[in-house]
């Protein structure tokens, strides 16, 4: 068995460093660059809720699925959770881009449902389809002098309002120096505070929020990439890329002919910023993509004949059949040798969204579990992989137990009604259409 990962693995690193598409980009099959000014295509307001609904609790059990777990390592989440599959509570303390609750129950949240909020307060008060950057910047602005007006009027000796408003402020402080910048135009800074932005690292900042550009522009990924593309102004490098392909995919799975692979397929498809012709390095999304495919590939052709003799399940994960987890466990091994250093790289984040969707054949409740089982920044990954598969299936199609408990949860003791925010995109896009 070590030998046939050893060969996978070499086989996807020849993949990685030579593949190109199988036909050249040109930039033309979608006529370039898409306007943002093109007309919303039209869905009924039925659809359109269950949708953008599906779009958010599905990002939401996601994040709460990986919440208890996040950067955790797999043996540290089988040891104390078994097989992850289902929402569980959580014992953690409070931080800015985590849970801002101690000890939640099954269905808290973390920033990466935050962001959702955040997002549709800023999307609503924008003409769709186009949506500005300088918006986008100024209502972070906003909120972030808020939070710093809040801890300002914290009074009395007790520390923990002073604790608990000091890391509302901090969840922003990164976001405020580089939005600040863009918004007075100041390039040179705005140049030097992305730069820096985390450390200066790839991360996953705009796939925190450019699932909702998907609901902005739905069943039109071509303009939902170039909007998402122009508001990725936190990104750098081929993050932008991959943080509109994560647009264009949710704006696929608004579509109501979309079927399973015409949601991914847009990474083949969609490429007005022509990354496909870059010099040297071409479209590293795709080939990460062709990555996905050769991890899912590899692991679905094992059988049972390849199962060792002496091979043998982790207690916390029985009962489990043997060939589901020879195939799962060799994924997740093939998986290991992309991992970044930071766990919330982007391509990280991205390429497991991709592998998982693929591996489970979209099913969400499957591709929750691979998941979330994996560990490294598994809510992130869960709630962008939720999101996707969410607005594709539709809320009226999510685990019924589980959506119950995530919009209990979060609007009782996190103030964020996801159906509200549901209706007030359906509410948007109806005026908007």
């Amino acid at each position: 068995m070590k030998y046939s990962i050893l060969l996978a693995i070499a086989s996807i690193l020849m993949l990685l460093s030579c593949i190109k598409p199988e036909k050249a980009f040109d930039g033309k099959s979608i006529g370039g660059t898409v306007p943002q000014e093109k007309r919303l295509t039209g869905i009924s307001e039925g659809v359109y809720y269950n949708k953008v609904l599906g779009l958010l609790i599905g990002s939401a059990i996601g994040d709460a699925m990986g919440a208890p777990t996040e950067m955790w390592s797999r043996k540290d989440i089988r040891t104390t959770y078994g097989f992850v599959n289902d929402l569980d509570s959580m014992v953690r303390f409070p931080s800015a881009e985590g849970t801002w609750v101690n000890n939640l129950p099954a269905g808290g949240t973390t920033d990466d449902t935050r962001w959702k909020k955040l997002f549709t307060e800023y999307a609503i008060a924008e003409p769709w389809p186009r949506l500005k950057a300088s918006n986008l910047a100024k209502h972070i602005i906003k909120k972030y002098k808020s939070s710093i007006t809040a801890l300002k009027s914290t009074e009395g000796l007790n520390p923990h309002p002073y604790e608990d408003n000091l890391m509302k402020m901090a969840w922003l402080q990164e976001w405020a120096l580089v939005a600040d910048a863009y918004a007075r135009n100041d390039m040179v800074a705005y140049s030097n505070a992305v730069s820096k932005f985390y450390g200066g690292e790839m991360t996953c900042a705009g796939m925190l929020y450019s699932p909702l550009i998907g609901a902005c522009l739905p069943a039109d990924p071509a303009a939902a990439y170039a909007a998402a593309y122009d508001l990725s102004i936190f990104d750098i490098g081929y993050a932008r890329d991959i943080t509109a392909l994560v647009a264009g995919m949710v704006s696929q799975a608004f579509d109501t002919t979309a079927y399973k692979t015409s949601v991914p397929n847009i990474i083949l498809t969609v490429d007005p910023q022509n990354y496909f012709r870059s010099r040297l390095v071409g479209r590293a999304s795709y080939r990460y993509y062709q990555a996905a495919t050769a991890i899912v590939s590899a692991s679905k052709d094992l059988t049972r004949k390849d199962i060792p003799k002496d091979f043998k399940i982790p207690g916390a994960w029985q009962p489990m059949d043997s060939l589901y987890y020879l195939q799962l466990s060799h994924a997740y091994s093939m998986l290991d040798t992309f991992n970044e250093d930071m766990p919330f790289h982007a391509a990280e984040i991205y390429l497991i969204t991709i592998t998982s969707m693929m591996y489970c054949d979209y099913d969400f409740e499957r591709t929750m579990e691979f998941i979330v089982n994996y560990g490294r920044d598994n809510d992130t990954v869960a709630a962008v992989a939720g999101s996707i598969l969410g607005a594709f299936l539709g809320a009226d199609q999510l685990p019924e137990k589980k959506v119950r408990q995530i919009l209990q949860v979060n609007k009782e003791l996190l103030g964020t009604d996801l159906e509200e925010m549901a209706r007030t995109m359906t509410a948007k896009y109806l005026k908007q259409r």
